[in-house]
């Protein structure tokens, strides 16, 4: 890997040079996020570069960065226009594996994810089991030297195009429904595995229900005890709300939304001008709750419920940003157009507003994360 300045100033200059000369031009502010595929020789660069995994210590293959610099590296992948599906593999399944998994699990999966060999999908949320994940269904028994899985899984992103997913199954339908659930890593192309893409409002397919039906998977593809997945998967829920908190999550848009007013002129209205600096101010508000949350992580500490407080604040935040986007777009905001700005780049406005509106429901519902907050730090009554 090449080596990084100690100052947080050189960095950034030093990522920022780099990703101009090796991201392609031709993929900078896409109108819809880049998929696995569109996005795999790029992953391939960043792991020639060392960089593929901000976040993950050295020793692991990781950068091993800061609280601090993994915000400046996200805003610089901003600033180029770098607009990817989140690998999952990178930012869920090998921080939890360090922290849980054996030593031959680590050695195995840990270079094939940063290589870009594995790309995993989440297999969390089921029909009955979205908010209240506790309440899965989908089972694994154990015959012999393998577990034999049943069930179904739904909204499970980029499924179509990974080669693993990681499972929360139930294995013991006996006890207290939190204390009988176990963590699988299973290959996607195993017998008995059913894909069925979805279709979302703008067309495109970046979720789908993925079905088992007596898949055997073996035994030594456990994370952790039998039974003990729930607290697991409670420290990737942690890691999954700080993901969907990012305050990229609304950073992006709002650079966006900065290039088309300069596009239309819209800084010359006052009223346009307060609104967008009131936004910018809230996103800097998240930037600094977000560096203070991913320090804990970096500590190896796991986040408590105060982690809900970034979830709920930068997806609403994020609507609040595409709602004045699309606005701004005027007579475009209610069609496909795709237009041209200023800085050379182009924006579908109506894109970013559909992104941002599932963005209050997954990961656990903006009324959950309320309910989370009231109970846990409020401690109001139930």
């Amino acid at each position: 890997m090449a080596a990084l300045p100690a100052d947080d100033h050189g960095f950034r200059l030093q990522v920022r040079a780099w990703l101009e000369a090796n991201f392609p031009h031709e993929l900078r502010f896409p109108t819809r996020r880049l998929d696995f595929r569109r996005s795999m020789d790029w992953h391939r660069k960043l792991a020639a570069q060392g960089w593929v995994a901000p976040g993950w210590p050295r020793e692991y293959g990781g950068m091993g960065l800061s609280a601090y610099q993994q915000v400046i590296f996200s805003e610089e992948l901003d600033r180029a226009g770098i607009v990817v599906i989140p690998n999952f593999g990178i930012t869920m399944l090998g921080p939890l594996l360090i922290r849980f998994g054996t030593e031959q699990q680590k050695a195995y999966y840990l270079p094939r994810i940063l290589s870009g060999e594995d790309l995993w999908c989440q297999g969390y949320s089921e029909p009955g089991a979205g908010s209240d994940l506790a309440s899965l269904r989908t089972s694994a028994e154990l015959d012999g030297d393998h577990w034999v899985v049943n069930g179904q899984k739904i909204w499970t992103t980029m499924a179509q195009q990974a080669t693993h997913i990681f499972l929360l199954v139930r294995t013991d339908r006996t006890v207290k429904k939190q204390r009988g659930i176990s963590f699988l890593l299973v290959p996607m192309d195993s017998p008995g595995i059913t894909v069925r893409p979805i279709d979302n409002i703008d067309g495109y397919s970046e979720f789908a229900e993925v079905f088992f039906d007596d898949v055997r998977v073996p035994r030594d593809a456990m994370v952790g005890e039998v039974n003990q997945g729930w607290s697991m998967a409670k420290a990737l829920l942690g890691s999954e709300r700080i993901l969907l908190g990012s305050p990229k999550l609304a950073k992006f848009p709002l650079q966006r939304l900065e290039a088309l007013a300069h596009t239309l002129g819209l800084f010359e209205d006052p009223v346009f001008r307060d609104r967008y600096v009131t936004l910018a101010m809230e996103v800097e508000d998240m930037v600094a709750l977000y560096v203070r949350l991913l320090e804990v992580l970096r500590r190896g500490e796991s986040l408590g419920e105060e982690v809900s407080v970034l979830k709920l604040a930068v997806t609403e935040l994020f609507q609040r940003v595409t709602d004045l986007l699309l606005e701004a777009a005027g007579e475009y905001g209610a069609t496909d157009a795709v237009l041209q700005l200023s800085d050379g780049s182009t924006l579908k406005p109506v894109n970013p507003y559909y992104l941002s509106r599932p963005a209050t429901i997954y990961g656990g519902s903006s009324e959950v994360q309320r309910n989370i907050l009231a109970k846990a730090l409020l401690r109001l009554p139930g």
